[in-house]
């Protein structure tokens, strides 16, 4: 299959327990829980997303015919250390795309491969980190993997529904707007007296880094 690429770009982890490392943010294309425009966003399981998955126009994007083509493009963005490569994958939903041969094609090339999911999708095999944000009114298949990130506050979805899902670590992520300072106080204290959960701040908009 081809695959359809938004963007790809070197920066730093901004968000979660891989908060600060190096990695290639590889962002599909497209999403199952909204279209990305904003005259559908009222009409959308996911109304608060702030990420651009339109198309294929951002840097490094595009059409990609092959895993080996998208692998290498991977490859080239990391650069020439060999050490600690790491690509996060995400979207949109990357599940809609992320398949066995380009799994197989990026840890040809010694990378650890890191997915950002909202969860309606199984995962495929091969995954090495495996970060689960599930929406309200979304059916969540997948209940299981590395980290369970959860925006915060989602009316329909609170923290005590999902705490029970077989997750190593659980985040609550304030979400980003006009209530933003009000939802983090309200983060702060939901972590305070649940402490299964831990606070994530996006820190690359807190830097400015992509």
């Amino acid at each position: 299959m081809s695959y359809a690429v938004k963007e790809l770009f070197l920066t730093l982890q901004g968000e979660g327990a891989q908060t600060g490392m190096r990695a290639v943010f590889l962002r599909f294309s497209g999403c199952n829980l909204w279209t990305g425009r904003e005259e559908d966003r009222a009409k959308a399981v996911c109304q608060f997303c702030d990420t651009d998955f339109v198309g294929m126009d951002g840097p490094g994007g595009g059409r990609f015919e092959t895993a080996d083509a998208l692998a290498d493009a991977v490859e080239r963005c990391w650069g020439p250390e060999a050490r600690h490569r790491l690509v996060v994958c995400t979207g949109g939903e990357p599940l809609l795309q992320l398949d066995g041969p380009l799994i197989e094609a990026l840890h040809a090339r010694g990378f650890r491969i890191a997915v950002e999911s909202n969860g309606t999708l199984a995962a495929p095999e091969g995954l090495d980190w495996l970060c689960i944000s599930p929406k309200a009114g979304s059916r969540t298949v997948q209940r299981s993997g590395d980290e369970l990130k959860l925006v915060f506050p989602q009316p329909g979805l609170m923290p005590d529904a999902v705490e029970g899902w077989d997750f190593r670590h659980f985040f609550l992520q304030p979400m980003d707007g006009p209530d933003q300072a009000a939802n983090v106080a309200a983060a702060i204290e939901w972590c305070l007296a649940h402490p299964q959960w831990r606070l994530s701040l996006q820190t690359h908009k807190l830097t400015g880094i992509p």
